[in-house]
């Protein structure tokens, strides 16, 4: 099983939808990458899969000895639904058929050697987040909110669900912070500020850092090549590159 055999293990939340969870993800798997980990990138947002666009990959599916290969992208492996369906395609399954599908995913893939694995989860807490916490044993669950209240409630029910599945160690991630204008280096703060980390006070939790907005992280994820490999001196990657700093931290305590 992957919870035997990588020592590594780091599912991405997020209690509502369009809060950057998969960019963090993808950053996040880079990021360990380079600091010499052999990393394996799941996507387990089987309705809605966004890995394969941000990792910059549209290659079709590889099959040896009835095993799925991995798609090797900027170093990491990369598995995803996506690659196994037609483009654009609506995948309209109940709860049991994702999760069958997972399993299939994270035991009919040849992962080959790794020592990390970082898992994009779906928004909310279905089945998808049952069966990783099953299958994966995650060490490390990275909750993704904005400073908004509206996403910070959600926040909160993420990292209820990460409570019940015991998983050892709970952080918060804040994204879309400040947002510094171009024109006059004025910041704005679109969403709020600090809410991420006053939550994750509030409710206990370690907080790996605020992400403030910036057009280029959405470029890259739309381009196919993440932040912090192509712009590595931008805010954002250095945010990131904070981030993924304190999540080693805590998985070495």
């Amino acid at each position: 099983m992957i919870a035997e055999a990588v020592t590594t293990r780091i599912a991405v939340f997020s209690g509502k939808g369009g809060v950057g969870k998969t960019t963090v993800a993808v950053n996040l798997a880079c990021l360990l990458g380079q600091r010499m980990y052999q990393v394996g990138l799941l996507d387990a947002d089987i309705t809605g899969p966004n890995v394969l666009q941000m990792m910059g990959i549209d290659e079709a599916p590889r099959i040896r000895d009835g095993k799925l290969l991995p798609h090797s992208k900027h170093g990491i492996r990369t598995v995803s639904l996506a690659s196994l369906m037609p483009p654009e395609s609506a995948v309209i399954w109940r709860g049991p058929m994702r999760s069958k599908a997972l399993e299939q995913l994270l035991d009919e893939t040849d992962w080959g050697e790794m020592n990390a694995l970082v898992v994009d989860l779906p928004p909310g807490t279905g089945d998808e987040a049952l069966t990783i916490a099953q299958h994966v044993s995650p060490q490390l669950a990275v909750i993704v909110t904005t400073p908004q209240e509206v996403a910070l409630l959600d926040a909160r029910r993420a990292i209820s669900f990460a409570l019940k599945l015991e998983i050892p160690i709970i952080a918060m991630v804040e994204n879309m912070g400040s947002m510094v204008c171009p024109e006059c280096g004025h910041a704005v703060d679109l969403f709020g500020t600090g809410g991420g980390k006053r939550e994750a006070e509030v409710q206990q939790v370690d907080f790996l850092g605020s992400i403030p907005i910036d057009p280029g992280a959405r470029r890259a994820g739309d381009e196919g090549t993440p932040i912090v490999l192509g712009s590595p001196a931008s805010a954002v990657a250095q945010a990131l590159q904070g981030i993924a700093g304190e999540a080693k931290k805590l998985l070495s305590a």
